[in-house]
């Protein structure tokens, strides 16, 4: 019976370094719902609301024309290019709190992207539908490569899979410079006290670990799919031409 070593290695390395990116995961995501409930239940001096922050930040970067708009849920804040507008969430849009300020200027950082033609924005625009293209069938097309033993399949997979992962890489800028934004706005303009600021800044940091943890999950799982592929070749070749 034939031991792939370097796959049984690769596989086993896989499930070490996952669990520590498994805890870190459930980290970043207590810490967003912790922190955020948190400094929700703060209301900051000033009494300015999320939507007023946001403005605030818009205004200071010489950006107009984005519309601000309430959303329904909780955390579902967002900037949507395509219609060139800010959606806070309600806990968010009309609420006077530290948190509130933080992620408002989080978002309108990233409206400040668009309109200063931020370079990883853009490659990240860019790249949006073959993304979607490999987020539907990647899947798809390793569990059939898997299963039929195609090696073609398999690999086309692999690299639809990687299209999704190099998207979550170019997140981490796009997302680390939209804090970085918000930050510099909150305290040129005075929007948080000191101590204020502090827990805007806990809630964006919490926010932005979810994506570093996100990205070492993928890259694990297409190092995993890799040495597969590179397993099966070399057991191919093997029985091709070994006795």
């Amino acid at each position: 019976m034939h031991y792939d070593y370097a796959y049984f290695f690769a596989n086993n390395l896989y499930w070490v370094l996952l669990i520590p990116v498994f805890i870190l995961s459930l980290y970043a995501q207590m810490q967003v719902s912790g922190s955020f409930s948190r400094y929700s239940a703060v209301n900051n001096r000033r009494r300015m609301t999320g939507a007023q922050a946001a403005e605030a930040v818009l205004r200071a970067h010489g950006v107009s024309n984005v519309a601000i708009r309430p959303t329904r849920g909780r955390l579902t804040d967002h900037y949507d290019p395509r219609d060139n507008t800010i959606y806070l969430s309600e806990d968010v849009y009309g609420a006077p709190t530290v948190a509130a300020v933080g992620v408002a200027c989080h978002e309108a950082g990233h409206a400040v992207q668009y309109a200063q033609g931020y370079g990883p924005v853009r490659l990240r625009s860019a790249i949006i539908p073959i993304t979607n293209l490999g987020s539907k069938f990647s899947f798809i097309l390793l569990i059939i490569g898997l299963f039929l033993y195609s090696q073609m399949l398999f690999l086309v997979g692999i690299i639809l899979f990687s299209v999704t992962t190099f998207f979550q890489l170019v997140t981490l800028p796009v997302e680390f410079n939209a804090s970085a934004q918000a930050i510099e706005t909150i305290e040129g303009q005075g929007l948080l006290e000191d101590d204020e600021l502090r827990g805007a800044k806990k809630v964006l940091r919490a926010a932005a670990l979810t994506y570093v943890a996100a990205l070492l999950t993928s890259l694990l799982q297409l190092l995993r799919f890799v040495a597969i592929f590179a397993s099966r070749g070399d057991n191919g070749n093997r029985r091709g031409g070994g006795r």
